[in-house]
């Protein structure tokens, strides 16, 4: 019997919008703020599934499969709030409705997109204003394995599950 994995459903980046991210993040907070996140594992995550046997992954994964969602189109432009886009709320929704369904504990705050900067902070520090616009389509979700091995944390990309192109 295989080992459970810990997983989640998130939109995976552009390469491009993750450099800028990490360069935006070291013009703007002080080095010494926390073990900043590689860039490479910058993501938007929909649904935290936490701690799940291969056979509830699978589960999962079919669900998901399922899902019927146009793309969208996201905007990232401010640090701390968000441009609401409708196509984001409804799949985090639907996906966070599923693992709930599916026994993955889900927290009753209601869905906060974010992209984590810093794990480990060492003291609070100050929002900048906004200066940034990133805007880019989104074409599919991922489930993603997290790993942490020799003091590095690793998401692993398991399955893609494209969006229904518009006619």
């Amino acid at each position: 019997m295989s080992e459970p994995k810990r997983l989640f459903f998130a939109l995976e980046l552009p390469s491009a919008v993750q450099k800028q991210i990490v360069q935006w993040r070291a013009t703007h907070f002080p080095e010494d703020a926390g073990r900043p996140v590689a860039a490479d594992n910058l993501h938007l995550t929909l649904a935290f599934l936490g701690e799940v046997s291969a056979e509830k992954q699978r589960a999962l994964a079919a669900l998901a499969g399922r899902l019927r969602q146009p793309g969208f189109t996201l905007t990232l432009d401010d640090a701390g709030q968000w441009l609401r886009s409708r196509g984001l709320l409804q799949l985090a929704s639907m996906l966070r409705a599923q693992a709930a369904r599916s026994g993955c504990y889900q927290s009753p705050q209601p869905f906060h997109p974010h992209i984590t900067l810093w794990r480990d902070a060492r003291q609070a520090v100050p929002i900048p204003a906004p200066g940034f616009r990133w805007t880019f389509p989104v074409n599919e979700f991922v489930l993603y394995e997290s790993s942490f091995s020799r003091g590095r944390t690793r998401y692993t990309a398991l399955e893609r599950y494209p969006f229904d192109k518009e006619s």
